[in-house]
């Protein structure tokens, strides 16, 4: 068998990836996820605690939003500029995994801080029920249940109201697009707009870079059947997936906040990140979409030092300062 013709790897991104490849495998399997688990948390537990506040630029709190009709309260880090008048822009974060992984205190909050130092602005995190305990709707509905609890108490946390951004990477960027679904939909908070990194979009796993990139890379298409089925179970890729679970299938996408896309050429998620970004626009939408040559999912992550990766963070500041007015 012929390997599929497939856009190449940005040469430093190919050298980091063959380390990287070492302890994330490209392909995740619902076997492996307990493990990985296991393994993240005991990373967790061992590790010296980093300091969130930026040596004093920020305070953090912790909270707790009132769970979507009478599940678990929803947690939630908010990160307060120090410095500056009040109220802010905030930054409402959704962290990736997949659905399955991840926590509200991740690995991306520092760099995260950075943008929110350079915007004046306040960050906050919120973690979510995770899959395959808690399936579809579970993980969107908290994350709206703790978007609609800040903007509800934005005044007792020095937040401007009117200058929320949604946002997320991965499958964090998923469900940062469906909140948005969700607030406009509800008659919810005005979202002035949704930063949405490499977001995991379509349950269907059946466009042509999911099967370009199959077996290679972060996150191919069996890990994302493995990421949609603990979500939705044997309903993935079928024909009745809500839009709040897979913004994909909405068939409507007027009415939504400025959006800021990007994905790598070399990804599981491209086409569908593609595909979207034109769909906003037929929508009569506002969206700016980067496809970053030869970036595999995540890699800024991954590979923050390297030049693509450098660029690639270097563009969201600037979008993020238009849209909060800054």
């Amino acid at each position: 068998m012929t390997d599929p013709v497939r856009p190449p790897f940005d040469p430093e991104l190919a050298a980091a990836l063959s380390v990287i490849n070492e302890n994330v495998p490209s392909s995740l399997t619902p076997e492996m996820v307990p493990q990985i688990r296991r393994q993240r948390a005991e990373a967790l537990r061992t590790q010296v605690p980093a300091d969130l506040t930026l040596e004093g630029a920020f305070t953090e709190e912790s909270h707790t939003a009132p769970g979507p009709g009478g599940a678990p309260e929803v947690p939630l880090i908010v990160w307060r500029p120090t410095a500056g008048s009040s109220p802010t822009g905030a930054l409402y974060w959704i962290h990736g995994g997949g659905m399955m992984l991840g926590t509200h205190r991740g690995e991306e909050i520092p760099l995260l801080l950075e943008t929110a130092r350079e915007l004046g602005a306040a960050l906050v995190s919120v973690d979510y029920r995770l899959a395959p305990e808690n399936p579809h709707p579970a993980p969107v509905e908290d994350c709206y249940a703790g978007l609609v609890w800040v903007v509800e108490n934005a005044e007792k946390l020095g937040v401007d109201p009117g200058r929320v951004v949604v946002g997320g990477a991965s499958a964090g960027g998923g469900l940062a697009a469906a909140t948005a679904l969700l607030a406009r939909d509800r008659g919810g908070p005005d979202l002035i707009g949704q930063l949405l990194l490499y977001p995991m979009l379509d349950d269907r796993n059946d466009t042509c870079s999911s099967h370009q990139m199959a077996g290679t890379g972060v996150w191919d298409r069996v890990s994302n059947d493995t990421g949609w089925g603990a979500l939705l179970g044997e309903a993935a890729g079928g024909p009745d997936v809500s839009p709040y679970a897979a913004p994909a299938r909405s068939e409507d996408l007027s009415g939504l906040p400025p959006a800021f896309l990007d994905v790598g050429s070399a990804e599981t998620f491209r086409d569908e990140v593609v595909e979207f970004a034109s769909r906003l626009w037929k929508a009569g939408g506002s969206a700016e979409l980067h496809v970053w040559p030869g970036g595999f999912h995540g890699f800024d992550g991954f590979a923050p030092q390297a030049a693509l990766s450098r660029s690639a963070a270097a563009q969201r500041l600037p979008w993020l300062r238009r849209i909060m007015g800054v």
